[in-house]
Formats: C-alpha cells, sequence, structure tokens
C-alpha cells in the first residue's frame, strides 16, 4: 500500500481525467502503472503548475513515442522530445488538463517504479533542493536517498545547486531539482501528497514534522516550510465518510471541515452521535 499518494486539484473536470464520464466524480482515486493518485473537484481555487511534475521512465522508443502523442495531444510541450546530452530521448509536457509530465528513455527497473513524482525548487525555493531531501528523509521512516548530482562550475545552473536528486520516502521514490530560470509558477494546493496515517500518533507525528517552519490550513491539509502541501489523513476519516449511512458520513464531513488537524475522537463522536 502507498503510504504517499500524490493528490491533483481540478476545477471541475477530475472525472474526464480520470477517464470517467463528465459529472461523475467529486474524489476518487486510481492507479496508473502501479502509481496510485486521488484526484478531486475542488473548484477554480488552485491551478496544476509543472512545479511538481511526474517522471515516466520508457523502456523503449516505441513505449515513449506513443505516450509522447497521447499525452501531448490538447496539451503544451515544455522540452522537445528529443536527444539530450545526459539522455538519448527525453521530453517535458503539459496534458490537457495542465498536469506535467517528464518522458524518459531508460531503464525502469534502474528507478523502482514506472511514475515517479518530481519537484522542481525554482523561485524563494531555489537552491532548496537539497535541503529538502534531507528533511523529508528525516521525516519519513524506511526512507533513503539515493543519489544528488549537483551543478558544476560553468555548467548553466549555479554550482552546487541540485542537477538531479532520487530518494526513497518510505517506499516511494520521489525525484527532485533546482532550477534558477524565471518560472511563473511555484508550488501550491493543486498538487499535495496524502499521508495515510493508522491511528492518531501517526496523524500527530506527521502534522507536527511537516508544519515545523510551515503552516496549518483546514481539513487534514498542511503547507511545509518549502511550500509543498499535504494531507495527514488517518484511514478511518476514510472509512467513516464512505459509510452507507449517509447521515453519519455527513456528520462526520461537517466535523472534519471545522478541523485543521484532524482528531479521530472527535470524528467517532460525530459518527456515533
Amino acid at each position: 500500500m502507498n503510504k504517499i499518494t500524490p493528490c491533483l486539484w481540478f476545477d471541475d473536470n477530475a472525472a474526464k481525467a480520470s477517464g470517467r464520464p463528465a459529472g461523475s466524480v467529486l474524489m476518487m482515486a486510481f492507479r496508473l502503472e502501479g502509481q496510485k493518485f486521488t484526484v478531486l473537484n475542488g473548484g477554480p481555487h488552485f491551478k496544476i503548475n509543472p512545479s511538481i511534475s511526474f517522471f515516466v521512465t520508457c523502456d523503449t522508443e516505441t513505449e515513449i513515442d506513443k505516450l509522447w502523442k497521447q499525452l501531448s495531444s490538447g496539451g503544451s510541450v515544455l522540452m522537445d522530445l528529443q536527444k539530450y546530452k545526459w539522455s538519448e530521448k527525453y521530453g517535458w509536457l503539459q496534458d490537457r488538463f495542465g498536469v506535467a509530465w517528464q518522458l524518459y528513455l531508460g531503464n525502469k527497473n534502474e528507478v523502482g517504479q514506472t511514475i515517479t513524482p518530481s519537484l522542481l525548487f525554482t523561485g524563494r525555493q531555489h537552491g532548496r533542493t537539497e535541503e529538502a531531501v534531507r528533511f523529508y528523509t528525516s521525516v519519513f521512516k524506511d526512507s533513503n536517498i539515493v543519489e544528488i548530482l549537483r551543478y558544476e562550475t560553468g555548467e548553466i545552473e549555479p554550482e552546487g545547486t541540485v542537477k538531479h536528486a532520487q530518494y526513497s520516502l518510505n517506499g516511494n521514490v520521489f525525484m527532485a531539482m533546482d532550477s534558477s530560470l524565471d518560472h511563473p509558477f511555484s508550488f501550491n494546493e493543486a498538487v499535495s501528497f496524502v499521508v495515510d496515517c493508522k491511528d492518531q500518533e501517526e496523524v500527530d507525528y506527521y502534522w507536527n514534522e511537516l508544519t515545523v517552519g510551515g503552516e496549518e490550513s483546514q481539513c487534514a491539509w498542511l503547507k511545509d516550510k518549502f511550500g509543498v502541501s499535504w494531507q495527514i489523513v488517518p484511514k478511518i476519516l476514510i472509512e467513516m465518510l464512505s459509510d452507507k449511512d449517509s447521515s453519519k458520513a455527513q456528520r462526520v464531513m461537517m466535523a472534519m471541515l471545522r478541523m485543521k488537524k484532524i482528531i479521530i475522537n472527535d470524528l467517532k463522536k460525530a459518527f456515533n452521535s
């Protein structure tokens, strides 16, 4: 089971993005090549941007070409699909829903998963990639840094900043990099990470750790000190909201809407009242 799940915030097209009929989805989860995603229709408040993208490792040219054609249809190209000094074939795009994908011709076994969330530290966060990687791997259990490659003197980015980092959080592989370019975007709530928690102790731990230097928000949401959004969600909350007794589920929903950090005992009181 994935401990950490990317959550994509859409205006009203989450259903289309997940392959469901229009208007049929408020919130849902699905898997792509083993990677779990959650999508929700949250309204027009936040827009997905390339600060968090999804790195897809393809084993063959046929695979990468087909995927590029499908994802780029109706979307926009950020970097052309072609050969680069560091890759036989690579491209970066936003699909028609705004989700950013990096396609790379390589070896899936070297990464360990086909789709990998990738964080781009730019603007005020530029130069903080290594700090973030070390912070995240200290917070999550069973984590490790696979590699950190830094820019050298004479390269296009400032010396010592991170060209590419790969790390694992509780079995979930992530990537990250710095960019000093003047990008018109930064981290926001449109792409967040849901942390699945078994009990209140876990909720308290991740909430307390990830809000250090960051900020609390409503309904299990927070921003860490780098501006990345997280949702700290106990498993029992999802079970209660999915209960066949709609009145119980509604009471739990109303209780949750009054919370910042989730308090499981208060949810239980609402459920059983």
